[in-house]
């Protein structure tokens, strides 16, 4: 028997073996405190929340957080602004998230008015769209002329919430989709670098025999042994965050525009 043919075949694959626990919404101060030491221990997050914090300081008007999940980053928006998350009503079965104040919705229909929306937030969402062209032509509808679209993908990050992870994006590819979908003014940044995600791969093993002991106490004493590194390498890997270099990263943060009228340019 070949060694291909003993290999795991993926596209059986179903479930994740190592699973991190889903975001909590905030609900008290301790949520801050839980919330904070997730971003510490988890770089992807730590780096959206510190790209998101500078995008969304001086938002106002209608922010709609599609595919809002826990609405992690609402905290993160100032008090001039409305915001509205909504869903897929299979939220709680494929991704976990159940939070009483979002809207859940059916299938393609957001119930989102044309060009009613100033800011269009869409977190981690895309790489689980099986058809992201009409999914952006649907968050293109959906703002006001001169709106303002804020997205993040991951790029250096596992398979995750199996089977319902489709792509990885490329800036290339993001430039790509989001002016075929009529968007202007595309920018692209990375979250971290090549030290970023050596340290977040190195943080996953480390932190994988402690959160996936499966009741084995060798592993859990080595997860305990490892948390020095552990808080070591997440140190590294948030500092790293300040570079900007090399074609490897976390993930990416983009922002574009929707033209103010109908052939128009927008420049941020």
């Amino acid at each position: 028997m070949s060694t291909h043919a003993t290999r795991r075949n993926l596209v059986e694959h179903q479930a994740e073996q190592f699973k991190p626990p889903v975001f909590r919404p905030r609900r008290s101060r301790w949520d801050d405190v839980l919330a904070a030491g997730r971003r510490l221990l988890d770089l992807q997050a730590g780096s959206a929340w510190r790209d998101l914090r500078v995008e969304l300081a001086t938002a106002s008007g209608v922010v709609l957080d599609v595919g809002c999940g826990a609405q992690v980053f609402r905290p993160l928006l100032p008090p001039t602004a409305r915001y509205r998350g909504i869903d897929t009503c299979d939220a709680r079965d494929r991704f976990g998230y159940a939070v009483p104040d979002t809207e859940y919705f059916e299938g393609s229909d957001w119930n989102v008015a044309p060009a009613s929306v100033d800011v269009a937030l869409c977190t981690e969402v895309l790489e689980h769209i099986e058809a992201p062209e009409p999914f952006l032509g649907q968050l293109f509808a959906a703002l006001r002329p001169g709106g303002r679209l804020v997205l993040t993908v991951p790029f250096a990050a596992r398979w995750h919430f199996i089977p319902y992870d489709y792509w990885r994006y490329t800036p290339s590819s993001l430039d790509l989709l989001l002016r075929r979908a009529g968007f202007h003014a595309v920018r692209v940044t990375a979250r971290g670098n090549p030290v970023t995600v050596a340290c977040y791969k190195a943080m996953a093993l480390c932190l994988i025999p402690l959160l996936d002991g499966r009741g084995n106490p060798a592993r859990r004493l080595l997860g305990v042994a490892l948390l020095p590194l552990l808080g070591l390498l997440a140190v590294i890997g948030t500092l790293s965050l300040r570079a900007d270099w090399g074609e490897d990263c976390l993930g990416y943060t983009v922002t574009a525009r929707r033209p103010l009228a109908a052939g128009s340019d927008v420049r941020s």
